[in-house]
């Protein structure tokens, strides 16, 4: 339903419905009940873009660098998460993932991978080798492996909607059909124009995604950073195959990215996923490899960072680029953990587009990323796990504003 357009007042106004802007959102109104939150968003309905096309892993946490936000957020995240669905009945399953190396060269990647997720408190973590990974997955192969018992899956889309449920039970707003196209301030505020109407709040988190760097240029903030959006590709196990994986298989990732590689992901409500690639994407909201804007390809190919980044990467970027048009090439580097998988035996499925923070050097942004600026908290940069971590980065993202907003104050003057 298309909301009338009208003036609207709150004491916090989140830009964006994923995943992330309802986390901030619920925690917002848990810890301050007496504050009115409204999250705002363009689309017709919640968790409509990254959120929606997530893959549904809940991470353990043990890619992430020892005493980074995401080490922590992610490991305390995925806690919360399954407390959460327990909660609230929404499905998951503690599936267990194995993460393989198939060749010498990649022994080294193991090993850090299991340094990393021992420090940041990874439970039940366990070296394995080539026997060992067929015992847990049949018909994977490699010559070592890591067994992470305490990766799952779940719908994320389902756990944003319940999110957007209590915010609103909580007597705050959840509004869609509400894009930002001004940002304004005014004494002890600022103004919101959006396409339902004037919103005046007196603090503003900036949680747009994929529009977060475009929102806080509307804000006049100074960020010497642009997203670039990957675009994930997917592809499905035929039915007669899903039998081929129990429950999560991934290769070694290359460190040089903050990407997983292409890997093998048991879906909640049934199916096996094959991928996803990483290529550049021509449209920051573009699901098809034909997806194309004039406007965000010129907001990448403006930016000084991304000719860096692209300069330092490009051999790869081709190959991903290989790999989205050619389905042997795809399957080649699926076959590489299942040696028995073949062309006809996985199909097109769907896809994903991230948005991945770089910045003015052309560094891909790993960590996530938050700045306050003048009564607005952006959150740059909060790709995967940020799905996982949901719950443990609204919390951080309330902390961040009340070291710089008395909220309680706030909440005490309604």
């Amino acid at each position: 339903m298309v909301l009338v357009a009208q003036d609207r007042q709150c004491d916090v106004a989140i830009i964006g419905a994923g995943i992330v802007g309802l986390a901030v959102g619920l925690n917002l109104v848990r810890k301050h009940p007496r504050l009115k939150v409204i999250v705002l968003d363009k689309e017709s309905d919640v968790a409509s873009h990254q959120t929606g096309h997530n893959s549904g892993v809940i991470h353990a946490g043990l890619y992430y660098k020892p005493g980074s936000l995401k080490a922590r957020l992610c490991v305390e995240g995925s806690a919360a998460m399954v407390s959460f669905c327990d909660s609230h009945s929404i499905p998951y399953e503690i599936c267990g993932k194995v993460i393989i190396a198939t060749e010498e060269r990649e022994i080294p990647g193991l090993n850090e991978l299991l340094r990393r997720g021992r420090i940041n408190g990874v439970n039940g973590l366990r070296e394995l080798n080539a026997q060992e990974i067929r015992e847990h997955e049949p018909h994977a192969s490699g010559i070592r492996g890591i067994h992470v018992p305490s990766t799952g899956i779940t719908d994320f889309k389902m756990v944003a909607a319940k999110y957007a449920e209590l915010i609103r039970e909580a007597g705050s707003e959840v509004l869609t059909h509400s894009g930002v196209s001004g940002i304004q301030r005014e004494a002890g505020g600022v103004v919101l124009e959006t396409a339902s109407g004037t919103i005046h709040a007196r603090f503003a988190v900036n949680c747009a995604g994929l529009q977060s760097d475009r929102i806080a240029r509307l804000a006049g903030a100074s960020l010497d950073l642009r997203i670039i959006p990957f675009r994930g590709e997917y592809y499905e196990l035929t039915p007669a195959k899903q039998n081929l994986i129990r429950g999560l298989v991934y290769p070694v990732a290359d460190p040089r990215f903050p990407f997983l590689g292409v890997h093998f992901t048991k879906r909640i409500h049934g199916g096996v996923e094959a991928g996803p690639n990483a290529v550049f994407s021509f449209k920051r909201e573009g699901y098809s490899r034909t997806s194309f804007s004039i406007k965000d390809s010129f907001s990448a190919a403006s930016f000084g960072g991304f000719w860096k980044m692209a300069g330092q990467h490009w051999r790869s970027g081709m190959e991903e680029f290989h790999r989205s048009w050619s389905k042997k090439t795809f399957t080649h580097a699926l076959q590489k953990l299942l040696p028995e998988l073949t062309e006809s035996d996985i199909q097109p499925a769907g896809s994903g587009v991230r948005a991945q923070a770089v910045d003015g050097n052309g560094r891909l942004l790993d960590d996530f990323y938050f700045v306050y600026q003048d009564r607005i908290l952006h959150v740059c940069n909060v790709p995967s796990p940020a799905a996982t971590a949901s719950l443990m980065i609204g919390r951080e993202v309330v902390a961040t504003l009340e070291q710089n907003a008395d909220l309680a104050a706030v909440g005490a003057m309604l």
